[in-house]
């Protein structure tokens, strides 16, 4: 039986050496590791699309799901005749990022790209994408150093929230912020396009949220790029004085 992620809360007891090993484990191997590094963009996939991703048979790739599924690293469901798969929640998403990060990469790096058609892809997935639940690229490195330059992240003694950066994220997604929650309220991540880090947590997953249902932004054409729409430019530039290049 899977130890997977254990709901756990400061001031708890140590991890046992089995359950680590064991979840360390699952993550060594490279197909269930492409499926979840496929999956950072926080979207679903189904497991055809994963298996050809990975490059493994519909057979395999559904033995490998199903480990992580028991795992708690990803959640399941069924629509029709499709089984989508998606990451479970923030907690595995950050494993991800974190082990990537870890190797000198990151989470959501893609292969270098041939082609024009992939060039060009590249290059919106460059300029904006989501990195499951908050904004990468050029948009989510901007929106860190606009907040800093604001003064509403501090970055001296590690990432924190200033009282003028939660009064200006109330405002705009509504969300307080506050209360006590497993996931961090601010957390940096490696963008594997800008090389620096742009916000995820909390407070990364509510500017993302906010911006889509204000419609500053919008889906690409791909599954993971995003555009700025036009009314988003200007509130951006309005608001936090960030100044996007032009698509």
């Amino acid at each position: 039986m899977s130890a997977g992620l254990p709901d756990r809360t400061p001031g708890q007891g140590p991890v046992a050496p089995e359950a680590l090993a064991e979840l360390a484990g699952l993550l060594a191997d490279r197909t269930r590791a492409a499926f979840c590094l496929a999956l950072i963009d926080g979207r679903a996939w189904t497991a055809g699309e994963l298996a050809r991703h990975a490059g493994v048979a519909p057979s395999t790739a559904s033995e490998h799901l199903d480990r992580l599924v028991s795992a708690g690293l990803l959640a399941t469901e069924k629509q029709g005749r499709h089984r989508y798969l998606r990451l479970a929640d923030a907690r595995a998403a950050g494993l991800i990022e974190s082990l990537a990060e870890a190797t000198g990469t990151a989470a959501d790096t893609a292969a270098r790209p041939s082609g024009l058609r992939a060039v060009r892809a590249a290059g919106r997935l460059a300029a904006a994408r989501t990195c499951y639940d908050h904004f990468a690229g050029t948009l989510g490195v901007g929106l860190h150093d606009a907040l800093v330059e604001r003064g509403m992240v501090a970055i001296d003694d590690g990432l924190a929230l200033t009282p003028d950066g939660r009064r200006f994220l109330t405002d705009l997604t509504g969300d307080p912020l506050d209360g006590a929650a497993r996931r961090p309220l601010l957390r940096s991540c490696l963008d594997w396009t800008e090389r620096r880090h742009h916000l995820a947590g909390r407070v990364g997953a509510a500017l993302c949220r906010s911006m889509f249902e204000r419609s500053w932004v919008t889906r690409g054409r791909d599954r993971r790029s995003v555009v700025v729409t036009t009314t988003g430019a200007r509130e951006l530039r309005d608001r936090l004085g960030l100044e996007l290049p032009e698509a």
